[in-house]
């Protein structure tokens, strides 16, 4: 079931700009309501304390009177900040064309709010990295391959900054996740009018060859002419010379696979990869 919305998660970061202008860029080829999400961590809430046995001085209710009004003010301004953070991300959008905007303002654990509220939107956009990636743990930078892991949507995964998106490079194993992948491309207005490169890592084999022709043909019946390559050597470190060429705007990746990208992709490495890829990757289920 489609539902026509692309959810963008956004937390002030220097990541977030980007990936407006991302999730701008999917919903002006899909035609989609794009609903903004700033998810507060429970830390960026003060919660009461009771300190009513730590203070034994005769203003202890002035005190805890002082501390409530100290508590309700931080929860406040964080409540704005929040409110802030999605006005500004609404703007940038809205500033790139004429697309439908929603914000939601929620509290409590990122990921658990995004598996909960998947299935309102048909794709997931975030950053590489979140508003405190060099300091604190549970920011989105940290959270990727959590997300990635939790959802059953596909996962667009922005870097710092936006260029346009006109090469697609499709990483291909002959897997289910990429022969869906295929699928969705070939059914997608998202890739209407990109250039479209397959590539295989590993040994050439005739079997690769058959399944990537096959592939190949999927994408010609939607309208595309797509290049196919076969590379030697390890996934991770084909993909990433590959995307470092400058030839490519965006990477689609299977989540699993019968090869060695499955374990790559969903692996301990998975979050430092597409951290250092040098352009947007889009995992596919």
């Amino acid at each position: 079931m489609t539902t026509n919305t692309l959810i963008a998660l956004v937390d002030g970061s220097a990541y977030s700009e980007s990936v407006c202008h991302h999730a701008a860029w999917i919903a002006g080829k899909t035609d989609w309501t794009v609903k903004v999400y700033h998810v507060m961590g429970r830390r960026d809430a003060v919660e009461k304390q009771d300190l009513s046995g730590a203070i034994k001085l005769g203003a202890r209710t002035a005190l805890l009177e002082q501390l409530s009004e100290l508590d309700a003010t931080r929860a406040k301004l964080a409540h704005e900040h929040g409110r802030a953070i999605l006005e500004d991300a609404k703007a940038i959008i809205q500033g790139d064309g004429d697309i439908a905007v929603e914000t939601r303002l929620r509290q409590g654990d990122l990921v658990e709010t995004i598996t909960a509220k998947e299935e309102t939107g048909d794709m997931i956009v975030i950053g590489k990295r979140g508003e405190a990636a060099a300091h604190a743990m549970e920011h989105l930078g940290s959270n990727l391959e959590r997300i990635v892991r939790a959802s059953h949507k596909p996962v667009f995964i922005a870097n710092r900054a936006f260029k346009p998106i006109n090469s697609v490079l499709v990483a291909f194993d002959g897997g289910a996740s990429s022969l869906k992948a295929i699928d969705y491309i070939a059914r997608s207005p998202l890739f209407a009018g990109l250039k479209v490169t397959l590539v295989f890592a590993g040994k050439d084999t005739p079997t690769i060859q058959k399944s990537l022709a096959d592939a190949a043909a999927t994408l010609k019946a939607g309208g595309f002419e797509a290049d196919t390559v076969i590379q030697s050597g390890e996934p991770e470190k084909t993909l990433a010379q590959i995307t470092s060429s400058g030839e490519h705007d965006l990477l689609v990746m299977g989540a699993y696979g019968h090869s060695r990208v499955r374990s790559f992709i969903i692996g301990s490495t998975t979050t430092e990869m597409i951290r250092s890829c040098r352009v947007p990757v889009l995992i596919m289920r």
